[in-house]
């Protein structure tokens, strides 16, 4: 069975919907190695470019930490700064134009650990210095759930710990964004979060972190309304960002990377449709934004189906809601120009 690749993608070819439609790509990464999946060992600028001008009007890109090209040596906290000079420099490059018209990477997003506390200062410092006009916030993902088939990202109720918080607190202070990604069942311990720090731009990905495996696979009657209720209290913070997608990874239990052909958009707006609109209809349009989460969403369908699927389910929506949910709250929120692109 021809599961992922690009052979396989291509076998669900589509035209792309509103190609016109200016979008902002709020959540992707760049590597140059990659155990799994092994269709996407590499995905850099030619592989990336590939996917944007697959049909959309993709005008800008934010990069999102994944761990990659941190410094050799040196102390331990500031390794992660090696991360945020390559992709300026991969930025750098794509904005003499090489690789199309999009601004990749035009916002970048790092990782440093806030449970430093005070000293986490030192880190963002130098990541400003390593990437002047791109660089707008780090995410320290906080997923953790007793079940043994989750992968655990960070210790239990960090997000409620002094050095934790502090940490956030020199992270709001200097202006910059907290990206984060979780299990459902934190949504309530983000919440609090939010509430005790509101000077801090929080941006909450994919959905709100639904699990549909493990111990939450076959219980939608219980775990959807769970989901719904955490998300509700996360949007009454006003300083949460929602991200809608995510959803082609395995946790969201689809079996859409299984399939012997890749989904298509229709198929794929139906079944988001639900779980969409219900973020849109608690956050606003001005707090979502669609992302592709690409190469990781990769492995269950292509950038022009999950794109064109955004576009189906959003079509209720006035001008400007889509407007926002497809570019202008990305390029509010992580402070994207696009003047020089006209």
């Amino acid at each position: 069975m021809p599961i992922g690749g690009p052979d396989w993608l291509a076998l669900t070819p589509e035209p792309t919907l509103e190609p016109e439609l200016p979008i902002c790509d709020p959540h992707h990464h760049l590597w140059d190695f990659r155990p799994e999946p092994v269709a996407y060992q590499r995905y850099l600028l030619p592989e990336l470019a590939e996917d944007l001008h697959s049909g959309h009007h993709v005008r800008s890109t934010v990069f999102i930490e994944v761990k990659t090209r941190y410094r050799a040596d040196g102390p331990e906290e500031m390794r992660p700064v090696g991360e945020v000079e390559f992709v300026e420099g991969l930025a750098t490059e794509s904005a003499r134009g090489t690789h199309g018209r999009t601004q990749v990477a035009a916002a970048i997003i790092g990782y440093a650990d806030l449970k430093r506390g005070a000293q986490v200062a030192a880190v963002l410092d130098a990541m400003q210095a390593a990437s002047p006009t791109r660089f707008r916030g780090i995410r320290h993902s906080v997923g953790w759930d007793p079940s043994p088939e989750l992968v655990n990202r960070d210790i239990q109720g960090v997000l409620s710990s002094d050095q934790y918080r502090a940490g956030a607190r020199v992270l709001a202070g200097l202006g910059l964004c907290l990206e984060t990604s979780l299990y459902h069942p934190q949504l309530a311990e983000l919440a609090a979060f939010a509430t005790a720090i509101p000077d801090l731009t929080i941006i909450l990905n994919h959905i709100g972190g639904l699990v549909r495996i493990g111990p939450y696979a076959n219980r939608d009657d219980e775990v959807l309304p769970a989901w719904r209720q955490g998300l509700a209290t996360v949007a009454a913070c006003p300083n949460v960002i929602l991200k809608l997608g995510g959803v082609g990874q395995h946790r969201f239990g689809f079996d859409w990377h299984a399939r012997a052909q890749p989904i298509g958009s229709e198929e794929l707006a139906a079944a988001l449709a639900p779980l969409m609109q219900y973020c849109i209809e608690q956050f606003g349009p001005d707090r979502c934004m669609f992302e592709s989460n690409f190469p990781v969403d990769k492995i269950s369908y292509s950038y022009n189906v999950v794109y064109n699927a955004f576009k189906r389910l959003s079509k209720g929506h006035s001008a400007s809601e889509r407007a926002a949910l497809f570019h202008d709250t990305a390029a509010r929120v992580y402070r994207i120009d696009h003047t020089p692109q006209g």
